[in-house]
Order: C-alpha cells, then sequence, then structure tokens
C-alpha cells in the first residue's frame, strides 16, 4: 500500500517509519526544510510543503492511504490549511482513505463524566473549534468523493520527549488535586499502532475516542511524572491563586474535565493497548 502522511512531527515520522516496516510505499509531507533533510536521513520521500500557502500541482499524494497530522492555525476558529489541502485533492489521484487526527477537546467541558463517541462535541477553545471544523470538512469531502474517512478524538499525549520536564524542573504550580480537572492520556507508541489500525480496519465514517482508559485529576498526572523522574512534585495553590499565576492555556485546560470511555476503540477496532495507564507507559518513556 502507498500512504501519504501529511505532517511528520513526532508521531507523524513514527507511523511513518513504522508503515514502512509493513512494506508500505510512504511519501511524507514536511512544511520547514529542516524536517525535509531529517526524513530524508531516514530514506523517506519527502514533500516540503506550506500548508498556510496553496499546494503546488506537482506534489505528490499517494493513491492508497492519506494520514493527516498537520495541526491547524494558531489562530480563528476554521482550519484554513485543511481547506487548502482538499482543495489540491481534487488536482490529482484521490487517496481510498484518510485517517484525520483530532483532539478529545471537541467535547469541551464534562463535568467530569464519562464520554463516548456520541457524545455531541461543544468545544470551549479555539484550538478544539479548529479541529471540530476540520473533522466537518474531511467529512464533507468523504461523502462527496465516497472516500473512506476515520477520525481519531486523541487526548493528551505522552511518551519519550512528550513529558512535561520543562514545567517540572521549572517548579510551575498547580492546584490541589482535589481542585483539578479529570484528563485523559494515550502512550505515543500505542497511538501509532492505533492510527495503523485505524487505515486498516477502521470502519469509514466513524469516530474513535483515542485514550487508555484511565482517567486521573491532572494534579496526579504531574505528581506521578514528577516521582518517576525523581522531581520535586508541583507547588500546591488554590484556584484563585491560579487565575493570577498560571498561563491562559493552561487555564483552559484546567476549564474541562471529562472522562474519555475508550470501549469503542477496544471493542469495534479491536485495539489491544501497551500501555493502559500511566504507571506501566512511564518507563517507556525516556
Amino acid at each position: 500500500m502507498a500512504v501519504t502522511i501529511v505532517g511528520c512531527g513526532d508521531i507523524g515520522t513514527r507511523v511513518a517509519l513504522a508503515s514502512r516496516a509493513d512494506g508500505d510505499q510512504v511519501i511524507a509531507w514536511v512544511r520547514t526544510p529542516e524536517s525535509a533533510q531529517r526524513l530524508a536521513r531516514l530514506g523517506l520521500t519527502v514533500v516540503q510543503a506550506d500548508l498556510d500557502h496553496e499546494p503546488a500541482p506537482g506534489q505528490q499524494i499517494a493513491e492508497g492511504g492519506l494520514y493527516y497530522f498537520a495541526p491547524p492555525p494558531p489562530r480563528g476558529r476554521r482550519d484554513t490549511r485543511v481547506a487548502r489541502f482538499i482543495a489540491r485533492l481534487h488536482a490529482g489521484p484521490l487517496p481510498e482513505r484518510v485517517v484525520y487526527l483530532s483532539t478529545s477537546g471537541v467535547y469541551g467541558d464534562c463535568r467530569g463524566e464519562w464520554v463516548d463517541e456520541t457524545r455531541p462535541p461543544a468545544p470551549i477553545a479555539d484550538r478544539a473549534r479548529r479541529r471540530l471544523d476540520a473533522e466537518a470538512q474531511w467529512r464533507a469531502w468523504s461523502e462527496r468523493t465516497g472516500r473512506g474517512l476515520v477520525v481519531l478524538r486523541v487526548a493528551g499525549i505522552y511518551g519519550p520527549g512528550k513529558l512535561p520536564l520543562q514545567r517540572l524542573r521549572s517548579g510551575q504550580p498547580m492546584v490541589a488535586e482535589a481542585d483539578a480537572p479529570i484528563t485523559n492520556h494515550i502512550h505515543s507508541l500505542d497511538l501509532v499502532r492505533i492510527a495503523g489500525i485505524a487505515m486498516q480496519r477502521g470502519a469509514s465514517g466513524e469516530v474513535y475516542n483515542v485514550c487508555d482508559g484511565a482517567p486521573e485529576p491532572m494534579t496526579r498526572y504531574f505528581n506521578q511524572v514528577a516521582d518517576f523522574l525523581q522531581l520535586p512534585r508541583p507547588p500546591v495553590i488554590t484556584l484563585e491563586e491560579a487565575q493570577r499565576r498560571l498561563s491562559p492555556g493552561m487555564l483552559s485546560y484546567l476549564g474541562e474535565s471529562r472522562r474519555l470511555s475508550n470501549r469503542k476503540l477496544l471493542e469495534e477496532l479491536g485495539v489491544e493497548l501497551i500501555y493502559p495507564s500511566l504507571q506501566q507507559g512511564l518507563p517507556a518513556s525516556l
């Protein structure tokens, strides 16, 4: 099978290498010359393209599978990068199937309730609204063309290179565990496997929550990582102090609490997680 991977950061690169190991022909789309050189050194076919501008007609897209991992633009409520890319697809052969990496943030604040894929999205942050907009654009493209689409709503990713080291080392504070929202996680290596399984056998038009099924308060997550790395736990502050001392981005995360169900992922997609909890995943995160 030939696959295109648009957005080859850490996860995209790992998917590219895993796909090649399975015998797939891989075309990797990246934005910067540095990323292009990095992937070329790995022996991958590379397309350098800036999705903030119209992709050139000669840039390659495989007719097999397409993984779309590129982030939305940093502002606004629409994903204009997806819009430009989809417009480019009409100029050449269409991929048979798209796997789109979205975010569980599209559900918004669920007051700590369990959330499955039947819950209507209600994003609060613009970053989640952009992801939901991208989902809608890909869904419209799939319905218009008859090509397959699988949407993965991904929880917080941890793993090698994805632990909050700088935050812990700098001693940034966190609210008490009793005041913290419920958060959800997935190990990066499990996510790579899940993306491949979704491409192979995900039902077209379906949405899957991607998480380990072990939600916990945000503060407990930071404390567990700190203990594992033998670093001091974050200083505890009140919610009132948090309004003054934490960044707007962190405050937005504190305002969203949900427990993601991964039952559909396990039962319908047939995923067997390697790291079903943080305790099992942290030793494989260095």
